[in-house]
């Protein structure tokens, strides 16, 4: 296209309030979060309820600042993004409606984009994404490994049959009586331990599908029998033994999507894709099999209206629209999008 193309995206899917405008799906203009991780951490975790009402607290505010920061109007970007599945349907549904009324106001297309999209064409803001490539996709509700020929084509080769590995990282967490955010933390204990506990590879075949509630059950088995012998558990190493294993996981399964499909260029999206032990053992992986890995910089690993900015860009280009029906969904799967 010869004019630029300016997006505002929005993202409330969980407990950030964030918005971003994105010139040509690749150059950030300005990004504004709004955590409220410091409130929930004394739930030790998310609370819906308090997360939808903080949105919609602070979602003008938001607004206000990014317009600010950017110095432009509204009436300066050409379409509104947002964020309408999955994750916390009262979160989401106050970015939904808040992207709805500026659509109206502002006569400015409205975009329906997929959170896990979003986390994907992060990556284009370290360098345009080139097909066919592999995605591994790392949240707290998610674990996939995706296929893409093209823009917006997605076919999904293995996913998790039971929990994401980030919300097993979470669990193990609590397990271990660390603070939220648990898979942060998770990491820091385990970058100072050693693996020395045995622990199961988990769906230890050849599938790419994922499965890591037996290795989360292990952990917990493992602590809770050490407490009953009278045994005190090395937090350090039980992190450190828990990690290597979730990833060498990974790792394998990528190795295999990639073996089988003959593909030469990879991502990682994703919150967990800020884990900086799963980025070193990827790549390593990656420069053994001569791919190319690119992984977004971590301000754009967690939420944010940047992404959603970005994957909105092609949907733009394609004059995939919705109108003012667009529901908020707290599940969708990334295929359908």
């Amino acid at each position: 296209m010869s004019k630029d193309v300016y997006i505002l995206g929005i993202e409330s899917s969980c407990d950030e309030t964030s918005m971003s405008i994105v010139k040509n799906g690749y150059e950030e203009i300005a990004t504004i979060v709004n955590t409220q991780m410091d409130v929930h951490a004394s739930y030790g975790g998310v609370v819906p309820e308090i997360a939808s009402r903080m949105h919609t607290e602070n979602i003008t505010m938001v607004l206000e600042e990014l317009l600010n920061k950017a110095n432009m109007k509204v009436e300066d970007v050409d379409a509104i993004a947002v964020t309408y599945a999955p994750g916390l349907l009262g979160s989401l549904l106050v970015g939904v409606e808040f992207a709805k009324v500026l659509s109206l106001v502002y006569d400015k297309p409205l975009i329906a984009t997929h959170h896990i999209a979003g986390h994907i064409y992060a990556n284009n803001l370290v360098k345009k994404m080139e097909f066919p490539l592999l995605a591994l996709v790392v949240s707290g509700g998610h674990t996939e490994t995706v296929l893409m020929n093209d823009d917006y084509s997605f076919e999904v080769l293995g996913r998790t049959l039971d929990d994401a590995v980030g919300e097993c990282y979470d669990k193990v967490a609590r397990v271990l009586g660390l603070p939220y955010p648990g898979g942060p933390n998770v990491e820091k204990y385990a970058l100072e331990g050693t693996p020395s506990y045995e622990l199961p590879i988990p769906m230890n075949n050849q599938d790419l599908d994922f499965s890591f509630s037996g290795l989360k059950s292990a952990v917990i088995n493992l602590n809770h029998n050490e407490e009953q012998r009278g045994h005190e558990i090395n937090k350090y190493d039980l992190a450190c033994s828990f990690q290597t294993v979730a990833v060498d996981e990974l790792v394998r399964k990528s190795k295999l999507a990639i073996e089988k499909y003959n593909i030469k260029r990879m991502i990682i999206a994703g919150g967990v894709s800020a884990n900086k032990y799963l980025r070193g053992e990827v790549q390593k992986m990656c420069d053994e099999m001569g791919v190319e890995l690119t992984v977004p910089p971590l301000k754009y690993c967690t939420d944010n209206g940047t992404m959603i900015a970005c994957a909105a860009y092609p949907q733009f280009i394609k004059g995939d629209f919705t109108d003012l029906s667009l529901r908020a969904k707290s599940q969708e799967e990334l295929y359908k999008c």
